[in-house]
C-alpha cells in the first residue's frame, strides 16, 4: 500500500446493522434505525475503508445451517448496496465461544493483515454493541464507538450512544446532525400548554399564548435561535398574563433541558453582544445544570403596551429554573419597546452558540463529567 495509510471503521453486524439475534430467516432481519443513511453520508464524506467484523455463533451446524445464514446475509449486504453502502471487505468467524477460536472477537486473528503498520489503526474505529467490540478496538490498537443506551466510561471509546445519526455526526465532524427534540405537555388548572421544539431546527414555528406583544418577543426566541418551536398556549387571560407567561417560560426551558439531554459536545456557554435602534444588550448563557439570574435591567415604562415589564424579568427567571442554566441580562436604556425585544433577541442567539456542537467531541465541557 503506498501513500497515506487508510483509516478503517470495523463495523459490527448484528446489534449494529441488524438487531441483535440470530438471523437465520429473511423474517428476522431488521436494520437498526438509520443505519442505511448514516453509513451512507460516513461513506460519502469521508476517506473510512468499510470492514464488517462479526462473529456468527456455529454457523454451518445443525442449529445454524450454512445456508439460512447466507440467505439473510446476502439480502442485508444487497439491502445496503441499493443505499450505496458497500464493504470493502467482510472478516466472519463462525465458531462457537466454546472452540477457544483465535479469530472470535476480541481477538485478532482474522484481522492480522490490517496491523501490518500498512493501515491507519489509531484513527481507526470498532463500531459494536457488545463490550467485546470495545476490546477488539483495543487490541486492534483503534478506539471504539459503542452503539448502546448506557455510559462505561471506558478509556478507549470516543463515542457511546444509542443513535446511528450521532455516529455519523461524530464521525463527518458535524456533517449530519441528529435533531435534538422534545415535546412537553403542561396542564394546570391556569394554563394548558403543548409545545415541540427542535434545537437543530432553521428557526421556523408558531407560537400562540393570546397575548400579542409577548408572542411577538417569542417569535423572536424562534427566528434568532434557530429552533423550531411550536406552542399553543391557552391560559387565564381574565385574570392577567402573569400565569402563562411564567408557564411558557417552564415549558420552554424544560423542552430545551430535555433536548440537551447529557449536553454531551455541546459549546455550553453562549455570549451575544447586539444593539437595536436606541439600545445595545447584553447576554451569556451557561447550561451548567444550575439556576441563577441576573438581570441588570431598568425599564423606561411599567407597561409596553398592556404587557407588564416586570413579566419580562419573571419569564428569564422562569427559564432558568426549569432549563437549568446561569442566565446573565443587560440592557442599556431607551424605548422600553427596543429593550425588551433586544434581550429576548441576544437571549436567542447566545442559546444558539450554547448549544451547538463542537465537532468530533462527544465530551461533556466539564471537570466534572456532568452537567447537573
Amino acid at each position: 500500500m503506498k501513500g497515506k495509510k487508510k483509516r478503517v471503521l470495523f463495523i459490527d453486524r448484528d446489534g449494529v446493522i441488524v438487531e441483535e439475534c440470530q438471523v437465520d430467516s429473511l423474517e428476522k432481519m431488521r436494520f437498526i434505525p438509520h443505519v442505511m443513511q448514516a453509513l451512507c453520508e460516513i461513506r460519502q464524506k469521508t476517506d473510512f475503508e468499510f470492514v464488517m467484523v462479526s462473529n456468527q455463533d456455529g454457523v454451518n451446524t445443525p442449529s445454524f445451517p450454512l445456508d439460512d445464514f447466507l440467505i439473510p446475509h446476502q439480502r442485508i449486504l444487497d439491502t445496503l448496496r441499493g443505499e450505496d453502502v458497500v464493504f470493502d471487505d467482510i472478516r466472519i468467524d463462525y465458531s462457537l465461544p466454546e472452540d477457544g477460536c483465535p479469530g472470535r472477537k476480541p481477538s485478532t486473528a482474522m484481522l492480522e493483515d490490517y496491523m501490518n503498520g500498512d493501515w491507519d489503526l489509531e484513527h481507526s474505529f470498532m463500531i459494536g454493541d457488545r463490550e467485546t467490540d470495545m476490546k477488539l478496538a483495543d487490541n486492534l490498537g483503534a478506539k471504539g464507538i459503542w452503539l448502546h443506551d448506557e455510559k462505561s466510561g471506558r478509556e478507549n471509546v470516543a463515542l457511546e450512544t444509542d443513535s446511528w445519526l450521532e455516529i455519523a455526526a461524530f464521525l463527518t465532524c458535524g456533517d449530519v446532525k441528529a435533531h435534538r427534540k422534545a415535546h412537553v405537555e403542561r396542564i394546570t388548572k391556569e394554563t394548558s400548554i403543548i409545545l415541540d421544539i427542535d434545537i437543530d431546527g432553521t428557526g421556523e414555528g408558531a407560537v400562540s399564548t393570546g397575548i400579542g406583544f409577548f408572542d411577538h418577543m417569542l417569535a423572536q426566541v424562534v427566528r434568532h435561535s434557530m429552533f423550531n418551536i411550536d406552542a399553543q398556549v391557552t391560559g387565564d387571560l381574565w385574570i392577567d398574563v402573569h400565569h402563562s407567561v411564567e408557564d411558557s417560560a417552564l415549558a420552554l426551558g424544560k423542552a430545551v433541558r430535555d433536548a440537551l439531554g447529557d449536553k454531551r459536545g455541546i459549546n455550553r456557554y453562549g455570549f451575544e453582544l447586539l444593539c437595536m435602534d436606541d439600545v445595545h444588550s447584553e447576554v451569556s448563557i451557561d447550561f451548567s445544570g444550575r439556576p441563577e439570574l441576573v438581570f441588570d435591567v431598568n425599564f423606561t415604562r411599567q407597561d409596553i403596551g398592556t404587557f407588564p415589564t416586570e413579566m419580562i424579568r419573571h419569564f428569564f427567571k422562569s427559564f432558568c429554573d426549569a432549563a437549568g442554566c446561569n442566565l446573565y441580562m443587560s440592557v442599556s436604556e431607551g424605548n422600553s419597546h427596543h429593550q425588551a425585544e433586544a434581550l429576548f433577541k441576544a437571549f436567542a442567539r447566545a442559546m444558539r452558540t450554547a448549544v451547538k456542537r463542537i465537532p468530533g467531541s462527544s465530551s461533556v465541557v466539564s471537570t466534572k463529567g456532568v452537567l447537573e
